[in-house]
């Protein structure tokens, strides 16, 4: 997907992690696992995981705040929230959210495809201002996992944690200037649908975790390399490759591919867990909270999951400071 005439500017970011940490040791207490175990096949460490009564919409409309003032701004037109795990079935979840952050009147709308949420909420933002639809629109991914993992399944149960980033997109001057949206590309499959899913009348996520990793990885380096060259880049050309943080494993192999050296990687999952549709947002803040990341580097993020569902952007990174809730 082109993003069109107006560029659409990244301008703030914003996270929100619950504060309890639950470690590979923890798990260990009640699972059939070891932390050595989990971290080696997956990079994981630790993840956070929300007390009871924290929804959703808590996470998500912490984590846009955060963003709206990083971006030094109080308001925007429209509240896009990325989730798998909503409070409710119906209604959506970004009208609360939006009501909760004090924006009475904006547009809001949620979002499903699962951990590539972010990436589609990110091009349909730009295309909406680029269409000059809307001149400011917040993206929120946001996850309140444990609501949905089997808390006995190894499978899921360690991969999996709760938490909310979000960033501000907003008309801007140049199309090619420090935080400009450059392209998007979006992809399904939906005979792929079995692999991650909750299955009708069951409570808890399944995933075919051998399955989606042969798929996940050819999947993004592809997607990677589409959105890269549309905008006329190289793979060596790329100074920071942000995919979603599913699997440390997944992550070296599509950078591996791509022919990126590990320090052009970013990578937070050790400390959050794959946390679906907020893992990119977490994973740039986390980066450039540590000075990962330049104003004008070229950024390529990647995302693959459930639907099947994939999807890439393209952008320059911005100057900005994240702020944390």
């Amino acid at each position: 997907m082109s993003n069109s005439r107006i560029p659409a500017v990244l301008t703030g970011l914003g996270t929100c992690l619950p504060p309890r940490t639950v470690t590979n040791d923890d798990l260990a207490q009640r699972l059939e696992t070891s932390h050595e175990w989990i971290h080696s096949r997956t990079g994981i460490a630790g993840r956070r995981v929300v007390d009871a009564g924290t929804g959703t919409a808590e996470l998500a409309a912490a984590a846009g705040s955060a963003a709206l003032e990083s971006a030094g701004r109080s308001s925007c037109d429209l509240v896009i929230v990325a989730t798998t795990t909503p409070d409710r079935a119906c209604p959506a979840t970004a009208p609360q959210v939006a009501s909760a952050m004090g924006l009475p009147g904006a547009a809001a709308f949620d979002l499903s495809a699962v951990c590539s949420g972010f990436v589609y909420g990110l091009s349909v933002a730009a295309a909406m201002i680029g269409a000059g639809t809307f001149g400011s629109v917040l993206v929120i991914g946001a996850e309140r996992y444990s609501a949905i993992v089997d808390p006995q399944d190894r499978g899921t149960a360690v991969i999996f944690g709760d938490g909310a980033g979000a960033v501000l997109l907003e008309r801007g001057q140049e199309s090619v200037g420090q935080g400009a949206v450059l392209h998007t590309e979006l992809g399904s499959d939906g005979t792929g649908n079995e692999l991650i899913t909750v299955p009708p009348g069951e409570r808890y996520l399944r995933m075919k975790g051998r399955e989606v990793y042969t798929r996940a990885v050819p999947t993004m380096v592809e997607s990677a390399r589409r959105v890269a060259a549309a905008v006329g880049w190289q793979p060596e050309d790329i100074d920071a490759f942000v995919g979603h943080q599913a699997n440390l494993r997944i992550l070296e192999s599509v950078a591996k591919r791509l022919g990126l050296p590990p320090e052009r990687m970013i990578t937070n999952i050790e400390e959050v867990g794959n946390t679906a549709a907020a893992s990119i947002p977490l994973a740039l803040a986390s980066a450039a909270d540590r000075g990962l990341l330049t104003p004008g580097d070229r950024v390529v993020l990647t995302a693959f999951g459930g639907g099947l569902t994939w999807g890439s952007a393209a952008l320059l990174w911005p100057d900005l400071r994240p702020v944390h809730r």
